[in-house]
């Protein structure tokens, strides 16, 4: 007995810090806590669940009129302990309607009429709703609650015109078109907000369910057409060579040119029928996308994403003449898919396939990117990269990207940011990470650039979402990797992906899990980086003759080394992880060893920018003068 109390003993002394509650919870996680769907150890509950959707989608593109035509089948599956007695609809293309909820003011050629309802039934009941007063979101309410447990039948026809003025979607020219958000979806109903009604106002990006797809895009002939999911029927679509070209690509890293703007322009890619069918598959997944063109060049390659396995993923890009950046494009793939798979996160994609498409955006969406062709050659690496990352976050990991954009554009960020320094050497990262990550933040002084991460992504507008979603989240997560080491860093981000990819973790979900992972509690470094309005700024506070007193106005618990450099011209320098404003979060004394005359003491923050770079360094008879 005593034995079993002692043990009991042991058990609270090393799990009570990982546990300890001292992170502000909202209402709406303390609730589902508490009805153990979450915990506070990083695993889901013994009572976590999540909806699920079954969609069939039969879409047509008229690429004279630009409009998409579809019809949709939805069985959707009511796993919660819910009665439900509406369902909600996102339709994201509705932001082009005029009187649509925005936060920019639109370009010409941006507004549309938005969605048309041709025909709505729910279990076979028709529904007299045409859509018209739809916005981003829409409730009906059920002639028949959906209990718990059960299913739902949904059959909507439907139309709506792409926007002349492309972005994340639209007409990228008068024949090529990418297809995003194209059908209405049921929106999330989860355990800690019930409905997800957030209207999407064109900035914040988005939240699904893992949902299974059968998507059928008909296209007159000539035109090609790239999609998420398997590509079932390149028999019945495409001529035998280009058939031969792509089973071609998925033997090795060789680029193959599976079709030409020549061969395009002469008819000899797609059957010849007056409109072909291209069919497409793919299952726990939380969207598809697709795009179409008549001149696009088309690439693929392949490459090894499992090294136990060997399964290759296939890499494909299709672009336009003037694209200096595209034909690079299936070489760099191949890089990042492998370099992701093996090296960092070193977890192996988890798709079969990723294709970059030319468009006017840098969005992601599951296997496939919207990029803008970028002359640049390392900052179209980047942008490639940051994308291709966003496959793990938040697709595999289901983020919800409408308020907790940091959890997957921090993520995407140091990914471009540690691929980067494979790519073309660390000095150059840095240079690109600091130039488009944190000198605009860092150099902005205004109030609202010091709203917590933690704060709501649909409630930050401007320059200050940008700045939570991408400058501080990724400084922040590698801090976290500065304090933990590399290794720890990764095996716990592993852990993370491990146990909740497939899933919907909130930000407490991951604080919680990566404290259990590295079996301690980070609370205070997450306090002090994601539920404060702090921001990064050092400065040499004194200078004695064996210590130097800094002092931490900014707040944030970053990393930096102590430059001493002595009169004889040597130097040392000593590297402090955050872990030292653990205990003493405002002013630290370091000490110095040694008998040499110094020169000079700075601080040198490296990636992570001061906002007074000038009182990071002291010459000693300066020091000396003032004191006289």
């Amino acid at each position: 007995m005593k034995k079993n109390i002692l043990l009991l003993l042991l058990w609270l002394v090393n799990t009570c810090p990982l546990i300890a509650q001292d992170l502000y919870i909202p209402r709406n996680i303390r609730a589902a806590i508490n009805k153990r769907s979450r915990t506070e150890n990083g695993l889901p509950g013994q009572h976590y669940w999540q909806n699920h959707g079954k969609y069939d989608l039969n879409i047509q593109l008229d690429p004279k009129t630009g409009i998409i035509h579809g019809e949709e089948k939805i069985i959707y599956s009511n796993n919660s302990p819910d009665t439900l007695n509406k369902l909600v609809f996102n339709f994201v293309n509705n932001v082009h309607k005029q009187g649509a909820f925005r936060n920019t003011i639109p370009e010409e050629g941006f507004i549309t009429r938005g969605l048309q309802i041709r025909k709505l039934a729910i279990d076979g009941e028709i529904y007299d709703i045409d859509g018209k007063e739809w916005g981003t979101v829409a409730a009906i309410q059920l002639k028949k609650a959906l209990r718990p447990g059960s299913k739902v039948d949904v059959l909507l026809h439907w139309d709506y015109p792409l926007s002349k003025k492309s972005d994340r979607e639209g007409r990228i020219d008068s024949t090529t078109f990418f297809v995003a958000y194209a059908y209405p979806r049921i929106a999330v109903y989860d355990d800690y907000n019930g409905w997800d009604m957030l209207q999407h106002n064109g900035q914040v990006e988005f939240y699904n369910d893992f949902n299974d797809y059968n998507l059928k895009v008909t296209v007159p002939n000539n035109y090609v057409v790239w999609a998420t999911g398997e590509f079932q029927n390149p028999d019945e679509v495409l001529q035998p060579p280009i058939v031969e070209r792509l089973k071609q690509s998925m033997q090795n890293e060789q680029v193959i040119k599976v079709a030409s703007r020549e061969e395009m322009a002469a008819g000899k890619i797609t059957k010849q029928n007056n409109w072909n069918q291209w069919r497409f598959t793919a299952q726990h997944i939380p969207d598809v996308a697709f795009a179409v063109s008549n001149h696009y060049e088309w690439d693929a390659s392949s490459t090894i994403v499992d090294t136990k396995t060997a399964r290759r993923a296939s890499t494909q890009a299709a672009y336009g003449p003037d694209a200096e950046d595209y034909p690079n494009s299936v070489k760099w793939n191949n890089y990042t898919l492998n370099w992701y798979s093996t090296v960092w996160p070193a977890i192996s994609y988890p798709y079969s396939k990723m294709t970059i498409f030319q468009g006017f955006s840098a969005m992601e969406f599951p296997m496939m990117v919207n990029d803008i062709s970028i002359p640049d050659t390392y900052n179209a690496m980047r942008v490639q990269n940051h994308e291709i990352a966003h496959t793990y976050f938040p697709f595999y990991m289901g983020i919800n990207e409408t308020r907790y954009a940091f959890m997957d554009e921090g993520w995407a960020t140091i990914s471009e940011y540690m691929i980067g320094k494979s790519l073309y050497g660390e000095e150059k990262a840095d240079s690109i990470f600091k130039i488009y990550r944190v000198k605009d933040y860092i150099k902005d002084p205004s109030a609202e650039q010091d709203q917590s991460i933690i704060s709501q992504s649909s409630q930050v507008s401007g320059s200050a979402y940008r700045t939570n979603a991408y400058s501080k989240s990724s400084l922040a997560l590698l801090a976290l990797q500065d304090l933990l080491g590399k290794e720890k860093f990764k095996i716990a981000f592993q852990k993370y992906v491990e146990i909740w990819n497939g899933k919907h973790p909130n930000p407490w979900d991951y604080f919680y899990c990566i404290n259990a992972a590295t079996e301690q509690s980070l609370n205070w470094f997450w306090n002090n980086w994601y539920f404060s309005n702090n921001y990064i700024d050092l400065k040499i506070k004194d200078i004695q003759d064996k210590s130097v007193v800094i002092e931490n106005i900014g707040g944030f618990a970053i990393p930096f080394d102590l430059v001493i450099h002595y009169v004889d011209g040597s130097q040392s320098r000593q590297h402090h992880s955050p872990k030292i404003w653990q205990s003493s979060p405002n002013n630290i004394s370091l000490s110095i060893v040694g008998e040499k005359k110094m020169a000079t003491v700075e601080l040198d923050n490296g990636i992570f920018m001061d906002a007074t770079p000038a009182d990071n360094f002291q010459q000693i008879e300066d020091v000396t003068a003032t004191k006289h």
